[in-house]
């Protein structure tokens, strides 16, 4: 487990005294900061949603989604480098969970096909974490950290 996780996890456990956190995730797998970070649970599992299709959009001037990137969660369920800083732009931004395929291969059979998240990023200088937690028949998502 990397030093910034585990500093994360006893910051949670203190409360307000939490270990101050750089304002960009760093990629662990690339060494570069990335400003958008997700994490997908499988809450019916109790595990990490492995090998699930993600694709970002940004919203343009005329209301049509651009996409921006794709890829699959890894082991732990998060797609990290998702954007780079440079990317990041002010704007609406939807992510798209291809859930569907997801229960597929884990052999249930879900309600939901996807789960698209919409958000708006004021401040690209911030960081944004976009975690999904989902079962087959539900889930739920807010603004991490």
């Amino acid at each position: 487990m990397s030093c910034s996780r585990l500093n994360t996890i006893v910051g949670h456990l203190q409360g307000s005294q939490q270990t101050p956190q750089p304002k960009l995730a760093v990629n662990e797998m690339s060494g570069q900061y990335s400003p958008l970070t997700t994490h997908v649970l499988d809450t019916a599992q109790g595990k990490p949603a492995s090998n699930l299709e993600i694709n970002l959009y940004y919203q343009t001037k005329d209301k049509q989604w651009q996409q921006l990137a794709s890829g699959k969660t890894n082991a732990d369920g998060r797609c990290p480098g998702l954007l780079t800083q440079e990317q990041f732009k002010p704007g609406i931004y939807k992510i798209s969970f291809e859930t569907g395929e997801y229960h597929k291969s884990q052999g249930v059979q879900g309600f939901y096909p996807f789960v698209p998240i919409f958000f708006e990023i004021i401040d690209p200088n911030q960081h944004y974490h976009v975690p999904l937690l989902l079962s087959p028949f539900g889930y739920s998502t807010y603004r991490g950290s």
